[in-house]
C-alpha cells in the first residue's frame, strides 16, 4: 500500500554500483542560507530532481512524487536495483551557531544505510538513522554546530533492489537536542554474579560488568526494589550494596519501587506479605515509611537516589485492591505518600510515574489525566515500549509526544530491549522466539538490536522542547545462568530473556553496547 512507484525516471546515467559517495561539488546552483523546498511541493509530482536540491550517485532512484507528510508530494528514494543516491542542499551564509535539522521520515527497510545527515558544517558530520516505518511518519532530528557559515543537508540511501524511503517536511533552523539518560536496568546482576555468572569486555577479559557497561558510554543505572523478596535478591540491603558501585562507576541512580515481595506490572500488583490485611490508610504510611527508609538509607552511604519510580507498570494501579484504578482517589494518595517520602530524603531528586504499553495513546492520556484531575504530584513520566508487544514506532512517538506536551513533564523509556538472537542459551523457553514475533526491519541479530536501540534514542531525542531525557536498556545483565532465573521463589526457573541481554552467550559484551553513545 504504502510502496513508492517510479513515476518518472532522470535521463541520467546512474554511476558505477560500487561507487561510494564520498565528495560533493564544491558549491550548487541551489545555494542560500535558508533551506529552499523542505515540504517537496515547489515541483509536483515526478520531479526528477525536486526544486532547490541536488543530486548525486544513481540519481535515478530519487525524485519527488504524492503522497507528503503534510503537503501533497515527498521526497522518494526507491530503485528496482540497488542503488547509492544522495539528495542534498547547501546552505552558505549562514550565521554560526547551533542548528537542528528536523525532517519526517519512513523506510521499508533493508537497506545497507538510510540517514540523514549535516555535514561541510565546520565539525564532525551529524548523522540520524531512518527508523524502520513502513506506514505511520516519525519524525527525527539532527543536531549540528555550524562553524564556517556554511551547512549542508544530506538524505543518503544506500540500499538494495526494491528498497525505499520517504522524506518530507524538513526544517532547518537554531536549536539544538540530545539525551542525557543512556541507562539499563541491572536489577539482576547481584544474583547473577552470586550464582557463578561471568561479565567479559569485547575481547574476552572477564571483569566487572558495570565498569564494561560504563565504558561503553552507559550513564545512569536502574535498579528495582522488592519489599521481603523470598530469594532475598532485590531487597533493600542488596539495593544499597548494588548502589555503590554504580556511583563508584560515576553514573547516576534510578530506584524502582515495586511495592511488592515479587515482579508488579500491569497484570499484577500482590501486596507485600508483611503488608497484607493493612487498612488503606496503613498502606498509605506503610508506602511512606518503606520509600523513605531505602531511600534514606542510600543518602546515608553516599549514593543518593537521582531519580525514583514510584510504582512499576501501574496501568492498573498498584497495591490491589486498595491502590486499584477503580478507586482513584485512594491510589492518588498512595503515590502521594511515595512522592512526599522521596522529597522529604532529597528534595531534587526526580520522581516518575511509570505506565507500561507506551504505543497506547488513549490509554495513557485516560490514566494521566485521572492521576492529574486527582492531585497526583510527579516530576517525570516514563513508558515502557517494547516494539514486539506494544504498537508501531509510530504509535510510541505519537503516545511520548503528547504526554510530554499534554502534562508539561520530561519523558523517557523506562524499559525497552530488542533480541540479539532466538535460540535460548538454557532449557527455558525464551520469551520472544520465533521471527514472526519481531518488528519488522528489525532482524534477532546484534546489528538489529543496536538499530532498534539507536531507533528507539532518535524518536526520545526528537520529543518537541527537550523534553525527551533517554532510555533505560531492561535487564541488560541478565544472561543464562543456573540459579538465575525468573521467579524468586523457584531456584530451579529459567531465564525467558537471555537472548536479549548485552552480553552474548560467550560472556562478552555486544557490540550494540554502542548506542550508550547517542547523542
Amino acid at each position: 500500500m504504502f510502496h513508492p512507484r517510479r513515476t518518472l525516471r532522470a535521463l541520467l546515467l546512474p554511476l558505477a554500483a560500487g561507487l561510494a559517495l564520498t565528495t560533493l561539488p564544491a558549491t550548487t546552483a541551489h545555494a542560500a542560507s535558508t533551506l529552499t523546498n523542505g515540504g517537496f511541493e515547489a515541483d509536483g509530482t515526478g520531479a526528477a530532481v525536486p526544486g532547490g536540491w541536488s543530486e548525486y550517485g544513481d540519481t535515478g532512484a530519487s525524485y519527488a512524487e504524492a503522497g507528503g507528510h503534510g503537503g501533497s508530494y515527498r521526497l522518494s528514494h526507491w530503485a528496482s536495483t540497488a542503488y547509492k543516491v544522495e539528495t542534498y542542499q547547501y546552505l552558505s551564509g549562514l550565521t554560526n551557531g547551533n542548528y537542528r535539522l528536523t525532517a519526517w521520515v519512513r523506510s521499508g527497510g533493508g537497506q545497507k544505510s538510510a540517514y540523514i545527515a549535516l555535514k561541510n558544517c565546520g565539525g564532525a558530520e551529524q548523522r540520524t538513522d531512518l527508523p524502520v516505518s513502513a506506514s505511520g511518519w516519525i519524525r527525527i532530528v539532527v543536531p549540528v554546530n555550524v562553524t564556517n557559515n556554511q551547512c549542508t543537508i544530506s538524505i543518503n540511501s544506500d540500499a538494495n533492489a526494491g528498497n525505499w524511503i520517504n522524506v518530507d517536511d524538513l526544517t532547518f533552523a537554531s536549536g539544538t537536542s540530545g539525551t542525557s539518560i543512556k541507562g539499563a536496568d541491572i536489577s539482576s546482576l547481584a544474583k547473577s554474579e552470586a550464582k557463578g555468572g561471568v561479565y567479559r569486555n569485547s575481547s574476552g577479559t572477564a571483569g566487572d560488568a558495570l565498569a564494561v557497561l560504563k565504558s561503553s558510554g552507559m550513564n545512569y543505572a536502574r535498579l528495582k526494589v522488592w519489599v521481603n523478596p523470598v530469594d532475598g535478591y532485590n531487597n533493600k540491603a542488596r539495593v544499597l550494596a548494588t548502589a555503590k558501585r554504580v556511583k563508584a562507576q560515576g553514573m547516576k541512580l534510578l530506584v524502582d519501587f515495586h511495592y511488592s515481595d515479587f515482579w508488579a506490572d500491569p497484570g499484577r500488583q500482590d501486596k507485600p506479605a508483611a503488608w497484607a490485611g493493612h487498612s488503606y490508610s496503613q498502606l498509605k504510611t506503610d508506602v511512606y515509611n518503606h520509600t523513605y527508609d531505602v531511600l534514606n538509607a542510600l543518602k546515608a552511604q553516599g549514593t543518593t537516589a537521582d531519580m525514583v519510580q514510584v510504582g512499576n507498570e501501574i496501568n492498573g494501579g498498584m497495591l490491589w485492591n486498595e491502590g486499584s484504578t477503580s478507586n482513584w482517589t485512594q491510589l492518588a494518595g498512595l503515590l502521594n505518600s511515595g512522592y512526599d517520602a522521596v522529597k522529604a530524603v532529597n528534595s531534587s531528586t526526580t520522581v516518575a510515574l511509570h505506565l507500561a504499553e507506551g504505543g497506547d495513546l488513549d490509554g495513557t492520556r485516560w490514566w494521566f489525566d485521572n492521576a492529574r484531575s486527582n492531585g497526583v504530584k510527579f516530576d517525570a513520566i516514563g513508558l515502557s515500549f517494547y516494539g514486539y508487544w506494544h504498537g508501531t514506532l509510530a504509535d510510541f512517538q505519537t503516545t511520548l509526544d503528547d504526554a510530554a506536551s499534554r502534562y508539561g513533564k520530561p519523558v523517557f523509556v523506562a524499559e525497552t530491549a530488542y533480541p540479539f538472537r532466538l535460540d535460548s542459551e538454557d532449557s527455558h523457553e525464551n520469551i520472544i522466539n520465533t521471527g514472526d514475533e519481531l518488528v519488522p526491519g528489525y532482524p534477532a541479530s546484534v546489528s538489529g538490536q543496536t538499530r532498534w536501540m539507536n531507533d528507539m534514542m532518535s524518536i526520545v531525542e526528537a520529543v518537541p522542547n527537550g523534553r525527551g531525557l533517554g532510555a533505560f536498556y531492561w535487564e541488560a545483565t541478565w544472561t543464562a545462568v543456573n540459579g538465575n532465573g525468573w521467579d524468586p521463589t523457584d531456584a530451579s526457573s529459567g531465564n525467558a530473556w537471555e537472548n536479549q541481554a548485552l552480553f552474548g552467550y560467550d560472556d562478552r559484551a555486544l557490540s550494540s553496547m554502542s548506542w550508550f553513545r547517542h547523542r
